[in-house]
């Protein structure tokens, strides 16, 4: 089974915007590592959001 382009682009995009990583060093992750980047980033985005409500 193949990673969707789509949701690969969403992932990097993501990562790319909060930590400034290039394009070629977020593709060259594995998935599962990727997803894990993905994931901690969510959680300080969403913890930050609640120190500022």
């Amino acid at each position: 089974m193949t990673y969707a382009a789509d949701r690969l682009y969403e992932e990097a995009a993501y990562v790319a915007y909060h930590f400034h990583w290039s394009m070629a060093d977020i593709l060259d992750l594995e998935h599962r590592d990727r997803r894990r980047w993905v994931d901690e980033i969510a959680s300080l985005v969403e913890r930050a959001e609640r120190r500022r409500g």
